[in-house]
């Protein structure tokens, strides 16, 4: 998420009351986690396992819960809650906006679009042209919609991230502040969920084409021309490829990347990377020749000892 406007790491610890390390001066051009994160950006880190990486990602500023040395052309927030204080952060810049009517003032709608009754529009969403949005859709705030995308009832666009922090009390909050954007040609099935990015934006790419009850998870890229069959649940932070075809149920585990033109069969759980151009099957899933030939050779075993109990 970047900030209206750049604001200097001065500026930045005394919204949080923190103590800050390097020039007072340095600029601060908005949040983001850390495998998005871009010069300018905060990124946080609470543990010291994960040190290293904080401080030597792309972000310039390091909102961090120990004094360490100050990498060279970058700045440190001394916090002694760094999750508690990024979420002030983002909440700050980018807090909840309560809903006063159906359709905000401030979306955009294209031309030749067409809105369904009892949809739900929030505020600063745009809407390209030629759309269909059946009833009872929500659009959340800021999310950006393309051209000739068609979305069908009980779809939910834009709710909040599944990210929590653990505590003695129970669990807190990773607050999103992140958008949701469906790029040109996109057809979305009916009570499909795709969360927000807690940060930055989850993507679902041109052309692509979704059945119903889908969930994509906060912060996933999805590319161009996928197709989705019903109640395939993606978790948070997936990249995927164009040309991707994930048949009904398919689960996929966050963090991983499937490549382009990527074939899952239906019930597979797909929990580490995926290459290129290949077919899956199982859970784990493996590509489906080897399956295919451990299942055959297993029948072998099974007809084999059959016979000999029959003799």
């Amino acid at each position: 998420m970047k900030f209206p406007r750049i604001h200097t790491v001065k500026e930045i610890a005394e919204i949080i009351h923190a103590k800050f390390v390097g020039d007072e001066n340095f600029p601060v051009h908005g949040i983001n986690e850390i495998h998005v994160v871009e010069p300018g950006d905060i990124v946080f880190v609470d543990h010291p396992k994960y040190y290293d990486k904080a401080l030597e990602s792309a972000a310039t500023i390091v909102l961090i819960n120990k004094e360490v040395d100050c990498p060279e052309g970058k700045a440190l927030l001394i916090s002694d809650d760094p999750f508690r204080d990024f979420v002030k952060i983002g909440q700050y810049f980018n807090a909840f906006q309560p809903a006063h009517q159906a359709i905000s003032s401030t979306s955009k709608i294209g031309q030749g679009t067409h809105i369904q009754p009892n949809v739900f529009i929030g505020e600063h969403v745009e809407i390209g042209e030629n759309c269909l949005i059946h009833a009872n859709v929500s659009i959340g705030n800021h999310t950006k919609i393309g051209n000739n995308v068609i979305i069908h009832s009980g779809t939910v666009l834009g709710g909040d991230g599944f990210y929590y922090k653990k505590r003695e009390t129970g669990f807190d909050k990773l607050k999103s502040v992140g958008n949701v954007v469906i790029e040109d040609d996109v057809e979305i099935g009916a009570n499909c969920t795709i969360d927000r990015g807690v940060t930055a934006s989850t993507t679902i790419g041109a052309g692509t084409k979704m059945d119903n009850l889908i969930q994509i998870g906060h912060d996933t890229i999805v590319g161009k021309k996928c197709l989705f069959a019903s109640q395939v649940g993606i978790a948070g932070c997936v990249v995927i490829g164009d040309e991707v075809t994930l048949w009904g149920q398919v689960g996929v585990k966050s963090g991983i990347t499937i490549g382009d033109r990527v074939v899952v069969m239906g019930q597979s759980g797909v929990g580490h990377d995926l290459k290129t151009g290949k077919s899956y099957f199982g859970s784990p899933a493996e590509e489906s020749r080897s399956i295919y030939k451990k299942m055959a050779a297993n029948q072998i075993l099974i007809n084999e000892y059959l016979n000999r109990k029959k003799d």
